[in-house]
């Protein structure tokens, strides 16, 4: 029998925060929960909430939370998850928004989730993950779709900084960043200037007024394992974004070039490469 956790003290998450947006009704509706018991408990409860349109998917797209002790010791997580429909669930920050990433894009992390098992499967698991392995856990923890006028795309692209977040400013009041990465939202609980996400482009032509729900099939389509392996994102300091964080409203913020780095020539084959979903 497992033994119940301390409950996770999930005061420290300001929900106000944007990039908490796209999971803001359920993640506190979740945290609510968790401080009477588990966060695999909580998730579970919650998943039961969550609905998807049967024809966009076999099979259940949100899997069961289980306490992580019911990961066997020689077991693959990823494969694991396949495998069982249930997601191991440690009592912390960073498995709640795994969690969390699971409850608002069930569809792409159920595609994440089988490109990764079916990798393990090929090639086994060894000292290293292979490019496809390493692009599919780069996104899973530090991702983000970028939805945008392509104006914004080309210069974040190019960074091209001053034309992104200072020329483009008043675009990014109708431009989305949704932040996918698990780990990079639990990061972002304490924030600070260097913090990157590896960013695609939103597939489709630009929608503002799209929902989370169109987002996510969107983007489980999109999702190709030969282009992945390329590693095809581009890295974006999150707290550039306007309204995102006070200290950028005085521009000088983006003169630090340890954070907002140029375009370098040797870059340049893989800017041509265009770098979307």
């Amino acid at each position: 029998m497992d033994r119940r956790p301390d409950p996770l003290n999930l005061s420290g998450v300001d929900w106000a925060r944007p990039w908490l947006a796209h999971c803001r009704d359920i993640g506190q509706a979740v945290a609510q929960s968790s401080e009477k018991s588990s966060v695999a408990q909580a998730l579970q409860a919650a998943s039961f909430g969550v609905t998807i349109d049967a024809g966009s998917a076999s099979g259940p797209c949100v899997p069961a939370f289980v306490p992580q002790s019911h990961l066997p010791l020689d077991r693959a997580y990823e494969a694991h998850i396949f495998e069982t429909g249930t997601v191991p669930t440690r009592n912390n920050l960073h498995d709640f928004f795994n969690g969390l990433t699971w409850l608002a894009f069930p569809l792409t992390k159920k595609r994440l989730n089988a490109l990764q098992a079916a990798e393990i499967e090929r090639a086994g698991v060894g000292a290293a993950r292979g490019p496809l392995r390493d692009a599919l856990t780069l996104f899973d923890e530090n991702g983000a779709v970028l939805d945008a006028p392509p104006s914004m795309w080309e210069a974040l692209r190019a960074r091209d900084w001053q034309r992104l977040f200072v020329t483009e400013r008043a675009v990014w009041q109708e431009a989305r960043l949704l932040v996918f990465g698990h780990a990079l939202l639990d990061k972002l609980c304490r924030p600070r200037k260097g913090m990157t996400a590896h960013v695609l482009l939103a597939p489709g032509a630009f929608d503002s007024t799209r929902s989370i729900a169109a987002d996510d099939a969107a983007i489980a389509r999109a999702l190709d394992p030969a282009h992945l392996a390329t590693k095809p994102f581009v890295p974006l300091p999150v707290l550039g974004i306007p309204g995102w964080w006070l200290d950028n409203e005085n521009f000088s913020f983006y003169d630090d070039p340890d954070v907002f780095r140029p375009f370098r020539p040797r870059e340049e084959a893989t800017y041509k490469q265009g770098r979307r979903l």
